[in-house]
């Protein structure tokens, strides 16, 4: 069913520029959206994509990116910067192409699509977003935002915004949370065996990581 419907979506959701950014806008021009968000002081969302063969890749640019929500939303709220690996020449500019290569050896990409979302100064990582079958534009932007509330610069403006004790608990309850994320994902690298001991582990994990969230959303 998943690949009948992949066949009727168009490679890209929306034109992707490849000089110059604006928010709110898909562009190729790393360098711009950098500085961009920087003026702006806005985060980015680079989408390692594959966008003329990769299915989940266009079912996110079909279900979510060409929705008029999400196009709202992005137009005040982010920086958009495609990193794309089409198979076809010349949908990427060539001095784009091994720049490319480099940023998905820098940022350990694994597979598409995968969404980076970096802080302001367009280095420091905030987190790591994929696609979903059943994600909407209302499912995604809340991902986006809860981890927008985790960065650092969110961190440090919200701990000072709390005052001195509770913004030390909330810093704490921050720590708790990302040490939990740290030994999950430390967890999922040594690539556990499928058995009911490991999916009792897992389902451990998403209480604990549940939990841990809960904490930080209640200040």
């Amino acid at each position: 069913m998943l690949s009948a419907a992949l066949a009727s979506f168009s490679a890209q959701a929306s034109e992707v520029a490849k000089q110059g950014a604006e928010v709110g806008k898909w562009t190729m021009d790393l360098e711009a959206a950098t500085k961009l968000a920087k003026d702006k002081q806005l985060p980015l969302l680079l989408n390692f994509t594959g966008s003329d063969w990769c299915g989940w890749c266009k079912l996110m640019d079909e279900s979510v990116y060409s929705k008029k929500e999400w196009q709202d939303y992005a137009a005040t709220k982010l920086v958009l910067v495609t990193i794309d690996f089409p198979h076809e020449e010349g949908i990427v500019p060539k001095e784009f192409v091994a720049r490319n290569g480099k940023l998905q050896e820098q940022f350990k990409i694994e597979g598409y699509p995968t969404y980076v979302l970096l802080d302001a100064d367009g280095t420091t990582e905030i987190d790591r977003l994929g696609a979903g079958q059943d994600k909407t534009p209302a499912s995604f932007i809340a991902e986006v935002e809860n981890a927008l509330a985790l960065a650092p610069s969110s961190i440090e403006k919200k701990s000072a915004a709390l005052g001195p004790d509770k913004g030390a608990q909330f810093k704490e309850a921050i720590a708790k949370l990302n040490a939990v994320k740290a030994e999950f994902k430390t967890w999922l690298d040594s690539n556990p065996k499928q058995n009911e001991e490991n999916d009792k582990k897992y389902q451990g994990f998403q209480t604990r990581l549940e939990e841990a969230h809960k904490s930080v959303t209640s200040f």
